[in-house]
């Protein structure tokens, strides 16, 4: 999932309309003043050395992965990844190769209108190794490494969907936990004096929170409804399918729309500001984090939630490959 601490699941793009839901450091060196110390040069192990080492930094490696994928919620942030990784792979593969190709035939037609009038041109196929079949070749090597990395991102959004059929399961504890929660707290109001100034921001972030929840099942079950269906066991058609694939985003949207304003009340607003201001460096942290992550989703979902679709494929790639870094980045450091 892709918010742990909300509990929800996102929605992939791929099926056909919504699939998404570790501080990157930004330290810069600093200046010295004084020339650098004549201090002997680390020497590069040998390359047998190198060699040698390189069984136990696999083993280490492949360790530190199986624990990353010991968990459902570890397995979904390894496949977000490797998605929109690939995804975004693909999209510059496929860019790029156009381009080639297509100033590779420019190339072609400028040479044959130098040509005198009347001159024959014939087309054979060049030697094997020939330098001028190398930027065609080139290309297509590279699209078709686009295409077999666009089926890489396809099945991944597919595999993460069918994760998700059980998100619902989570969302039900997760009401129940608000409900006990609600009705625990208003016992508490009722034995106890308090002031209409302290009931009043317990009352609202308890609506707050209602509505989330709302919105995520909303979205959950549209999603797993036009899923279900386009694998023949629900009974909806291609049209309702393609309709609830749509409002599932919306709902998506509405609700990171509701996390981005949660998230600036609590750095901006007038009281908790102060707050902030007092929290620690790791608290701090997670709020960059979860609002950068945010950010990321919020043009995506307007995007999936569209008639037409608002931004590209690349674009699509960079965007979601941002809350991806971040999730890995958090998974892979949980396994140190």
């Amino acid at each position: 999932m892709a918010d742990a601490a909300a509990t929800i699941p996102t929605p992939d793009p791929d099926m056909p309309a919504a699939a998404p839901i570790a501080d990157l450091p930004s330290g810069d060196p600093i200046p010295s003043s004084t020339p650098p110390s004549k201090t002997p040069k680390r020497q590069p192990l040998p390359l047998g050395a190198l060699l040698a080492a390189l069984p136990s930094n696999a083993d280490a490696f492949l360790t530190r992965l199986d624990k990353c994928l010991s968990t459902p919620s570890g397995i979904d942030t390894v496949m977000l990844f490797l998605c929109y990784a690939s995804k975004l792979s693909a999209s510059v593969l496929s860019s790029l190769s156009q381009s080639a190709l297509r100033r590779s035939a420019r190339e072609w037609i400028a040479l044959v209108a130098s040509l005198p009038r009347g001159t024959t041109v014939v087309f054979s196929s060049p030697a094997a190794g020939a330098k001028t079949a190398t930027i065609p070749t080139a290309a297509a090597t590279a699209l078709l490494l686009s295409k077999r990395l666009t089926s890489l991102s396809s099945l991944l959004s597919e595999a993460r969907m069918i994760l998700r059929l059980w998100a619902l399961l989570g969302m039900y504890f997760w009401a129940r936990r608000l409900v006990r929660s609600t009705f625990s707290s208003t016992t508490t109001a009722t034995s106890e004096k308090t002031t209409p100034q302290t009931q009043t921001p317990t009352k609202l972030a308890t609506l707050l929170e209602y509505l989330r929840l709302a919105l995520c099942i909303t979205f959950q079950s549209l999603e797993n409804g036009a899923y279900l269906s386009s694998r023949g066991i629900l009974s909806w058609t291609p049209a309702q399918q393609g309709r609830a694939y749509k409002w599932s985003a919306r709902f998506w949207a509405a609700y990171v729309g509701v996390e981005i304003g949660r998230l600036a009340a609590q750095r901006f607003g007038p009281v908790s500001s102060r707050e902030f201001s007092a929290k620690t460096a790791q608290e701090k942290t997670e709020w960059t984090k979860n609002t950068v992550r945010q950010l990321a989703w919020a043009p995506l979902t307007l995007h999936w939630g569209s008639e037409k679709g608002l931004v590209s494929d690349m674009t699509v790639g960079v965007l979601a490959c941002i809350p991806g870094v971040i999730q890995m980045r958090d998974l892979w450091a949980s396994t140190a």
